[in-house]
């Protein structure tokens, strides 16, 4: 019912699984993006860089030595007074579960009183904000903070709260009081629908946490639901499990392409006077699938890369059963079923006719690639035409490079890309990022910068902490954390929790002090708000005296853009519930914003922000392209999906179900690379874990973003009229509202309102490779 901390920090998008990466071709065979002259056109003039802009460029490019903090003003771990030590954070921890529990006791009371019925859902989302702000915050410090003790301390807190939490989840007494409000037709006119909307999110978690069932019942439940967590672990463990090696003998090497490693692994070879053992995912595993001309070594490396022992099958097998079993004891024909209720999709079937229209209009760019890539190996090996491309030959025929802007763009800085990002967000919506300096004791670490989100005419809306630079111990990738969410604080009522009760009023301060800092009255905006506060952490390399300023490369240009994307959401999402602010949406909505971010960059005109001092756009090069093989990634990734609704169907009940058999079979009958006999590829499918049943939603939300950026943005993509039509259509609501009406409402096509099974296959026929063919991102 409350566990709204996971949504935080999601798993890596679905995007990073892929065996394939992307590519750029061989020159003959397809033109590449890069190293073009582009030209200057003339354009309306864009809004010069501020002061603010330009500062945010000497903020992240110039290197500095000692802390980013200001020496004149000293608190807490995000400006909370009292979090100055780790001991701070249990005491509030301690703090937050007394006043928890006399927020709980208040609402299982609430049948005494009208007033106090009409106060429930306001009530639960209380109750839930005040548990998230505390597992939100430790989740962040214990992830992302340097010192051991203060990580310590905020697993306990994480522990502790989840753990009273669950209590909550399973609590007979809390679901009927809400069970007398959804069930009260003058209450649910009364509260409007924003209120309803969180009502139905803390009505259909108590459903799925078996809150119906005999007592028995719900033991096992709960025993399942810890046998598969812990099974997920093991099964995580899995998936990053090195793989054993290929033997290659050193003749097999002959002919290599790279010249340099070539010579360094045959040196290796004639010093040991043995076969080489080249592990999965090396250096030298990627330099023979791509360089290697004799197929025999890839097709090794290809198999001894995607091989399983039969305890990790066993393991992922299980899992899926436990799952299927739980589904079944709460009255859901699958786990898809279960998942999928809640969600854009709605069913698996929806999910379904989605892939299949989408795997049907995906699939003549791919046999047009495979076709291309044929003929390559037709002229390399002097073979009868069209020699079937098998897995191993993908990089080799079509070996991946870095992606490229779409024109030619000098190195682009840390500064200099937030800088762009602000001139952008105040195109699009009167919104500006401002360096600040953070207090004493604000931030984790020195490298943690703090800027202020600055709307035109609120002022400041909420604060961006970016931590982007990689140190031993942080944790890979890019990720956006919710630390606080928007919501309206005024209408609290907190006279009435009784909390002169708790013996020591000492004891319940802390928490009474750290709800208090959250607090803001807004310009022009009735009532007082929780302003959101986010994280990003990302690893780029760290400034230098000698180095310079880090300069991204552009995938890493396309991360920043996708996970401030996630952070405008967060922003812009100002909502009186804070189950339903911001990112805290569905699954299969969620990536929408940011995937969109992405679009943005393609545009010239977007592109000409990175030049502070650029007042007119670019034209984008008539060469430019997109590459083909890019859809034999797509292709694969829909097959994913589609394996990930195989595996949690009711198939997985048969006692003679085989999650190889069955993605062998998948791969011969939908897939256009065959299967490759004696692999099993499904224990690295890591987002079996996370995410199960629900793989289908970064496709989806791609799919989205680009009919959005090609129906509303892509003609004029700084159009402060667009801007404030997306905000007030889709970024505004947070998850407050059918994500369908949203779509529907900003691509004005009443077809998609209902959100059905022709809807979820209009959505299958749309492109979704407009040039966003990159790795994954949170």
């Amino acid at each position: 019912m409350l566990a709204t901390a996971a949504r935080n920090a999601r798993p890596k998008c679905p995007r990073k699984i892929f065996q394939f990466q992307g590519c750029l071709p061989k020159k003959d065979a397809f033109r590449s993006s890069s190293g073009r002259r582009s030209a200057v056109t003339q354009a309306a003039p864009t809004i010069p860089a501020s002061v603010d802009d330009r500062a945010l460029i000497t903020l992240f490019d110039e290197p500095r030595s000692g802390s980013s903090s200001s020496p004149w003003s000293h608190t807490g771990l995000f400006g909370h007074p009292s979090l100055i030590n780790p001991r701070a954070l249990i005491s509030l921890t301690n703090a937050t579960l007394l006043r928890a529990q006399k927020l709980t006791d208040r609402i299982l009371r609430a049948r005494e009183s009208r007033d106090e019925l009409l106060k429930v859902v306001k009530n639960l989302d209380r109750l839930s904000d005040l548990l998230c702000g505390v597992i939100d915050l430790s989740e962040l410090v214990r992830n992302a903070h340097p010192d051991r003790v203060w990580v310590d301390a905020a697993n306990h807190a994480y522990e502790a709260l989840c753990e009273f939490m669950n209590v909550l989840n399973t609590h007979v007494g809390l679901y009927e009081v809400l069970k007398a409000v959804l069930t009260d037709k003058d209450i649910i006119e009364y509260i409007g629908p924003e209120a309803i909307q969180t009502a139905l999110i803390f009505w259909r978690d108590f459903e799925k946490s078996a809150i119906n069932l005999p007592p028995d019942q719900r033991d096992r439940f709960v025993a399942l639901s810890t046998e598969i967590l812990v099974l997920g672990r093991e099964f995580q463990r899995g998936v990053v499990t090195p793989r054993p090696p290929a033997s290659i003998r050193p003749e097999e090497l002959s002919g290599l392409k790279d010249q340099g490693m070539g010579v360094r692994l045959k040196l290796q070879a004639r010093f040991t006077k043995r076969d080489l053992l080249v592990y999965p995912g090396s250096l030298q595993a990627q330099m023979i699938m791509r360089a290697a001309p004799d197929e025999e070594p890839r097709r090794r490396v290809y198999v001894a890369s995607n091989s399983s022992t039969p305890e990790q099958i066993n393991i992922l097998e299980t899992m899926l059963k436990k799952r299927a079993e739980l589904s079944r004891l709460v009255g859901s024909e699958s786990f898809a079923h279960l998942t999928l209720d809640d969600k854009m999709a709605k069913s698996p079937e929806n999910v379904n006719h989605f892939l299949n229209a989408l795997m049907d209009h995906t699939a003549p760019a791919v046999k047009g690639a495979l076709r291309s890539l044929s003929l390559r190996k037709q002229e390399h090996l002097n073979t009868p035409p069209f020699p079937i491309i098998q897995a191993w030959d993908r990089d080799f025929y079509c070996p991946p490079e870095p992606p490229a802007p779409p024109i030619s763009l000098p190195p682009l800085t840390l500064g200099t890309v937030f800088m762009a990002l602000s001139r952008l967000f105040r195109h699009l919506y009167g919104i500006s990022l401002r360096p600040v300096h953070a207090a004493s004791g604000e931030v984790w670490h020195t490298d943690v910068q703090k800027l202020e989100v600055v709307d035109e005419t609120q002022g400041v809306i909420g604060w961006i902490y970016a931590d982007l630079f990689a140190r031993r111990g942080k944790p890979g990738g890019a990720a956006h954390y919710t630390v606080r969410c928007s919501r309206r604080t005024d209408d609290d009522d907190e006279n009435a929790d009784r909390l002169e009760e708790i013996p020591d009023p000492r004891s319940i301060q802390e928490s009474i002090e750290f709800e208090a800092v959250k607090r803001h009255r807004l310009p022009k905006q009735e009532g007082v708000y929780q302003l959101p506060l986010v994280v990003l952490l990302c690893e780029f390399a760290r400034p230098s005296v000698s180095r310079g300023a880090t300069v991204l490369q552009w995938h890493e240009v396309n991360t920043l853009f996708h996970e401030m994307g996630h952070a405008m959401h967060s922003m812009i999402g100002r909502t009186e519930y804070q189950n339903v602010a911001g990112t805290r949406c569905a699954t299969d909505f969620v990536e929408l914003p940011s995937i969109l971010m992405e679009h943005f960059l393609n545009s010239p005109m977007v592109l000409s922000l990175f030049n502070p001092d650029s007042t007119t756009s670019l034209a984008q090069s008539p060469n430019h392209h997109i590459d083909p093989c890019h859809a034999i990634d797509t292709y694969q990734q829909i097959l994913l999906a589609a394996l990930d609704q195989i595996y949690h169907s009711p198939a997985v009940l048969d006692r003679n179900f085989d999650s190889t058999s069955e993605y062998a079979k998948l791969q011969n009958t939908r897939g256009m690379i065959p299967y490759v006999s004696g692999t099993s590829f499904q224990t690295q499918f890591g987002h079996l874990f996370g995410y199960g049943a629900t793989y289908y939603s970064y496709l989806l939300d791609r799919a989205i973003a680009s009919r959005v950026w090609g129906n509303v943005f892509s003609k004029d993509p700084l159009s402060r009229r667009l801007g404030e039509r997306y905000k007030d259509e889709i970024l505004r609501y947070g998850g407050g509202r059918d994500p369908w009406k949203m779509v529907s409402a900003i691509l004005s096509s009443p077809e998609l309102e209902s959100g059905d099974a022709e809807a979820m296959r209009i959505v299958g026929h749309w492109r979704i490779e407009d040039e966003v063919g990159l790795p994954g991102r949170h």
